[in-house]
């Protein structure tokens, strides 16, 4: 979640875009922050090719949300964690109130998690303390680990390392550079792109998208945040992510339908199948 990320200049949403040619679904969505009701979400993404998505948990109410999404909706698919910049002074407690949420079957990921050094709203020990317990929770529960990286790539590998990394590793919004992401590659984390990679100034993430394995692809939308070109500046949804997959797909030089089939086979391996 980038709360400071692409402002929201006007409330109205852009218009359904052309569907894509092959179902994917959304990695990361905050559906309890999107203004419209969540079975509408879920309609008009279908619409557009987005048949799944997965709702992300920033704190103990989100995640809560996302739990109660998830069990409602079958296309829906939920997250728990802590947000790094909501650490401060975090308990075992809140943890453990983590890792029992993290126990329904329609939770497949524990996130988002991890460091952020842009903005100074938790102490580092309190997000690496944090970060530390969400990663023994993943690997405790069998879940997927959703990373949050924020000017904080050297770290977060670093303590991936340390704790030894769960099975299954997504760098959502991936921000890191063409190095990072043969890093990523080496070890089998996953890296998800969102609305961002479609800026005019994000060359060095298409870069690291230019590199980045098929096999090990997401695509995303943090909405309501991120919205890509052409509709910058308009709230995001899930129904607006044909527009990121067909800029990935030019940057990947591959069949917009060839992405959406390994976006689509990769959610499957990181989330269990629908």
């Amino acid at each position: 979640m980038s709360r400071d990320a692409d402002g929201q200049a006007s409330r109205s949403y852009p218009p359904l875009p052309e569907r894509l040619p092959v179902d994917v679904f959304d990695s990361h969505c905050h559906l309890d922050v999107v203004e419209t009701p969540v079975d509408e979400q879920l309609k008009s993404a279908k619409a557009a090719g987005v048949t799944r998505i997965v709702t992300i948990g920033c704190d103990l109410p989100s995640s809560r949300f996302a739990v109660d999404a998830a069990a409602e909706f079958d296309d829906v698919y939920a997250a728990v964690a802590i947000h790094p910049n909501e650490t401060t002074g975090i308990s075992d407690a809140v943890l453990n109130d983590v890792a029992l949420l993290a126990a329904h079957p329609k939770v497949r990921a524990i996130g988002e998690t991890g460091l952020d050094y842009y903005r100074d709203w938790a102490p580092k020990d309190d997000q690496h303390r944090a970060f530390r317990g969400h990663i023994e929770i993943a690997k405790r529960t069998g879940k997927a680990l959703v990373i949050h990286d924020r000017d904080a790539h050297d770290d977060v590998l670093r303590v991936l390392a340390e704790e030894g990394a769960p099975e299954t590793v997504v760098f959502h919004c991936y921000s890191g550079d063409a190095r990072m992401a043969e890093t990523c590659a080496e070890h089998g984390y996953l890296m998800s792109f969102a609305g961002n990679v479609t800026f005019k100034n994000a060359e060095p993430l298409r870069d690291a998208l230019r590199v980045a394995p098929l096999d090990l692809l997401l695509v995303e939308t943090d909405a309501p945040f991120l919205t890509p070109i052409p509709h910058r500046g308009k709230p995001n949804a899930s129904y607006l992510i044909p527009h990121t997959v067909r800029a990935m797909a030019e940057v990947k030089g591959v069949d917009v339908a060839e992405l959406c089939a390994a976006i689509a086979a990769n959610g499957e391996r990181a989330f269990g199948p629908w």
